[in-house]
């Protein structure tokens, strides 16, 4: 594998390659993926069959589509039952990591009548993506779907490309049915990002679609965005170490073949002060290429996408770090958590010797589905957030708007909107036609006029709606309170 002395010109070369990866550099598909998903849109499933009777099975249609209940117990029976418990440990690690990342509605009252806060509501339906080519992804259904069922989202769909005789992987359905799932459906590709983002007759639309795939997925995400939300539009898949003199040559080169395997244009990097280091990952790596079972696949990557970087100094490292902002970072140096702290992009971090990055791919609990291809700058993991949306909430009694409106008025002319002005200044103007003074209780003078200072009882009714809102601010959608 290649060893790179850092400097301003090796790392401008290396970020240039490897933002080559990125769905915004393949161009030459976006005409196919464009067609897929306008064909899609306008004739539903007539074209979603079409492509998956090309690319998936024949034989999938309106009547077969939907994974059956009679299947998912078909898939109970073959799964490996060492898995299925595997699979069950690992959701109660990751309902328990996700669990912590429920957002609560928020409400804040003043004695002068105001009321402002932020109700958290959970989508309505979402889509997830499991891709299912050159290999099967369970833990991608567990990822997937745990953090849209704590959000509580109401309808969770889930697509998944099926083989040529229609039938998914029996690890894939059991996982689906375990993290909770409420509808399955045999299809993949760009195809099914349109149907999930469109909806067709046999097919629901979705408010959200997440997870990763192929370059087809990415496009047809990115080309859908807008029309429902996203997470994000995923790359190939990446790991960055960082390690220092003191790191065991031989996890440094497991871990780095761990991302290698999972296709030609995955990458997989080193950076690090020590040369010894490098040439010792190397030697490492050569040996485990040889007796892995996808060294074919494994050896393109580190051609193409494969580093060993060394640099001069502790700082020229992390600034490399927060550059290629990497999907997995590592840190195995002498104080990996100090040098954690020092880093400003990365979609997930595993700090020390025992922390390899397949741990977090199936079993701490975090979310593995993340932000790659340098977009850790500003993208976030999958997580709880994903699935609920935030609404302003606003309050004011007359009391208090009447305290504020001349400010308000003003503004609003500075900008030239007088309806703006006009819409609170209506509020305070005497009409044109006095009206004969009518007497209520708790009413003094004219209908226009009443005693200042009184609370009126839509404010009482809005702070003990409030507290009732606080009371229940965290339901799922059981109903039951989380």
């Amino acid at each position: 594998m290649r060893i790179i002395s850092l400097d301003e010109v090796s790392r401008k070369e290396i970020l240039d390659q490897l933002l080559k990866r990125s769905p915004n550099h393949y161009g030459q598909y976006l005409d196919t993926v464009a067609e897929i998903v306008e064909r899609v849109r306008r004739e539903g499933d007539a074209a979603l069959f079409e492509y998956t009777n090309r690319f998936d099975c024949p034989e999938i249609d309106a009547s077969n589509i939907q994974v059956t209940e009679s299947e998912i117990k078909e898939a109970y029976e073959k799964v490996d039952q060492k898995l299925l418990m595997i699979i069950r440990k690992a959701l109660k690690n990751i309902r328990a990591y996700h669990e912590r990342q429920k957002r609560c509605s928020w409400f804040d009252t003043t004695p002068e009548g105001t009321m402002l806060g932020q109700k958290v509501t959970p989508l309505q339906a979402a889509g997830v993506y499991v891709p299912g080519g050159k290999a099967v992804y369970p833990s991608s259904v567990l990822m997937n779907l745990v953090p849209a069922r704590i959000a509580g989202v109401e309808r969770i769909i889930m697509a998944t490309p099926c083989n040529s005789q229609g039938k998914v992987n029996p690890a894939v359905l059991v996982a689906a049915k375990e993290a909770g799932a409420d509808e399955i459906y045999k299809m993949g590709g760009a195809q099914a990002v349109a149907a999930m983002a469109f909806g067709t007759e046999s097919v629901p639309k979705v408010d959200k679609i997440t997870g990763p795939g192929n370059i087809f997925v990415a496009l047809a995400k990115k080309a859908v965005s807008g029309y429902v939300s996203i997470d994000s539009i995923a790359g190939p898949s990446e790991i960055l170490v960082l390690a220092d003199e003191t790191a065991n040559p031989e996890y440094v080169a497991a871990d780095l073949l761990s991302q290698a395997e999972h296709d030609e244009l995955a990458s997989a990097i080193l950076v690090t002060t020590s040369r010894r280091l490098a040439e010792q990952v190397s030697e490492e790596i050569d040996k485990f290429v040889k007796k892995l079972s996808r060294k074919e696949i494994i050896q393109k990557s580190l051609d193409n996408y494969g580093y060993l970087l060394v640099a001069d100094s502790e700082e020229a490292a992390m600034e490399t770090v927060n550059l290629i902002a990497s999907e997995h970072l590592e840190i195995m140096t002498k104080n990996p958590f100090e040098d954690m702290m020092k880093v400003k992009n990365a979609g997930a971090i595993f700090l020390g010797e025992n922390s390899s990055e397949p741990l977090g791919d199936y079993f701490a609990g975090p979310n593995h589905i993340l932000p790659t291809n340098g977009t850790a700058r500003f993208f976030s993991p999958v997580s709880v957030d994903d699935f609920v949306k935030k609404s302003s909430i606003i309050y004011y009694s007359r009391e208090a708007l009447q305290k504020v409106h001349e400010d308000i008025e003003y503004f609003a002319e500075n900008e030239q909107l007088t309806a703006h002005a006009n819409s609170i200044r209506v509020r305070f103007q005497k009409p044109e036609i006095d009206l004969p003074p009518v007497r209520r209780k708790g009413w003094s003078g004219t209908v226009k006029q009443r005693k200042p200072g009184r609370r009126t009882d839509q404010w009482r009714n809005a702070r003990e709606g409030v507290q009732e809102l606080i009371s229940h601010r965290c339901v799922g959608r059981d109903g039951a309170e989380l």
